[in-house]
């Protein structure tokens, strides 16, 4: 049962910048809305607009994921998983600076496409599409595109080279443009060609027929998205080939998506394609019914400090004094969520319900130091660490509650609290209601009698 290591790719601790290279439109964020958050989900389009916001701040400051755990409400692997989503949608890239003690990243926020080009992707549109239907589909495309142009017109528009010719300036190496990289246009999302066969696909078209000079980037392009698509083969992709020539013997991208699709209609299915996300590993892998111990570890990796301490607490809300505690531990010292958690549990169960700073920040310096990065490692170093830490308390305790902890960790790993936690805040409710009801009547026939004595004497 291996566990997947959260704190290599991303913690709370770890220092980001943001880049925000083109001021971003009202109109775009329409679009990041209607467009792009049917695909990926309001998470990552939270994320995406919380950097937007802290981009826009003159002067800009480093911040820390934790202050993004605490603006969106979400665990760090909730904001690490956000992130990735819209590294693949193409709305961020995310560089990242390494040495032996730290870790930094810088998050570069990308404009999303106009609806034109969005509504023409056959990737985009045909995940847009299977997402919110046919006919809000239909009412984007009406909203953000405007009506094709009169048939009467055609572009007569120059380009660069027929306007402007080279003169024999010399530019300097190191100020020329890298032409070896030429190839390797910046795509406005991840995809990778060497997931489709182009050998295979030019191997079986005539070059009299199709010559390779009509295989330009764009159109390479868009037959390795189709193929991935509509899941087709190399050789089904030379038949859409040749069923998009046009009349010159031409390649359009329309005429390429529409041979596609109606290749796709009558040899695979009359419905539409869908795209799914590729599930992210949960924390633990699965690989039948979790242990009790394993639920707990996994509840200890992915649930903020705050929700922690308010669950082991019966619901109620934590001391403002503990919330920063564990957020120090955090950022300041760079502990994993997990750890941290498995930490201010371990110290409340063992100091009723207390959260001594120093006892707490004593047996930190002492993981940290051993380097524990999970809460299974915290877990099972504080089981054999159990005699130790109690000499370290600044109160000693009978023996009976020296023993507590170990004992109902052998007869069972998890503590009740756990199991309870969901049910606690309806039970907390129930009983507040039912006590402050019962004060209420209480106050209420003490003031009655008060007002029927003063009423008395004032009659007397």
């Amino acid at each position: 049962m291996a566990l997947i290591h959260l704190y290599k790719e991303l913690q709370p601790a770890d220092p980001f910048d943001i880049r925000l290279p083109h001021a971003l439109s009202t109109q775009e964020r329409q679009l990041v809305t209607l467009f792009y958050q049917p695909l990926i989900g309001a998470e990552p389009i939270s994320l995406y607009l919380t950097l937007w916001a802290e981009a826009e701040e003159m002067p800009k400051q480093q911040l820390t994921h934790y202050y993004l755990m605490n603006v969106l409400g979400l665990p760090i692997g909730k904001v690490f998983e956000a992130r990735i989503a819209l590294e693949a949608i193409g709305l961020l890239r995310t560089w990242k600076k390494e040495d032996a003690e730290h870790r930094s990243f810088l998050y570069e926020l990308i404009r999303p496409l106009d609806a034109d080009s969005f509504m023409k992707d056959p990737l985009l549109s045909m995940f847009l599409f299977s997402k919110i239907g046919e006919q809000a589909y239909r009412k984007l495309r009406q909203r953000f595109i405007p009506s094709a142009r009169d048939v009467e017109f055609k572009d007569v528009s120059r380009v660069f080279i027929d306007v402007f010719k080279p003169v024999s300036t010399k530019i300097p190496d190191e100020l020329q443009a890298d032409t070896s990289q030429k190839d390797k246009q910046q795509k406005v999302y991840p995809f990778y060609f060497d997931q489709f066969d182009f050998d295979l696909l030019q191997a079986g078209l005539s070059e009299q027929l199709v010559p390779a000079s009509l295989l330009t980037f764009e159109v390479r392009e868009s037959i390795a998205k189709l193929a991935f698509l509509y899941r087709l083969t190399a050789l089904d992709m030379q038949k859409v080939v040749i069923l998009a020539l046009d009349d010159d013997l031409g390649i359009s991208l329309e005429r390429l998506r529409k041979a596609a699709a109606d290749f796709y209609k009558l040899t695979v299915s009359k419905e539409p394609p869908k795209l799914a996300r590729v599930s992210e590993p949960s924390s633990i892998e699965e690989s039948g019914q979790k242990t009790k111990d394993q639920e707990l570890q996994q509840y200890l990796e992915t649930t903020p400090p705050v929700q922690v301490l308010r669950d082991i607490n019966n619901g109620k809300e934590p001391l403002q004094t503990s919330v920063q505690l564990a957020e120090s531990l955090i950022v300041q010292h760079g502990m994993p969520v997990g750890v941290v958690n498995a930490l201010l549990e371990y110290v409340m169960l063992t100091t009723d319900m207390k959260l001594p700073k120093k006892y707490v920040e004593t047996i930190a310096d002492h993981w940290v130091r051993k380097n524990i990065q999970t809460a299974k490692e915290a877990m099972e170093l504080a089981r054999q660490e159990h005699d130790k830490y109690t000499t370290w308390k600044n109160k000693p305790q009978t023996s009976a509650k020296k023993n507590s902890y170990t004992k109902n960790r052998r007869e069972e790993k998890v503590p009740d609290w756990f199991y309870k936690r969901n049910e606690k805040s309806e039970e907390v409710l129930k009983d507040t209601t039912n006590t402050d009801a019962t004060d209420f009547e209480k106050e209420r026939q003490k003031i009655l009698e008060k007002l029927g004595n003063i009423q008395n004497k004032v009659g007397e």
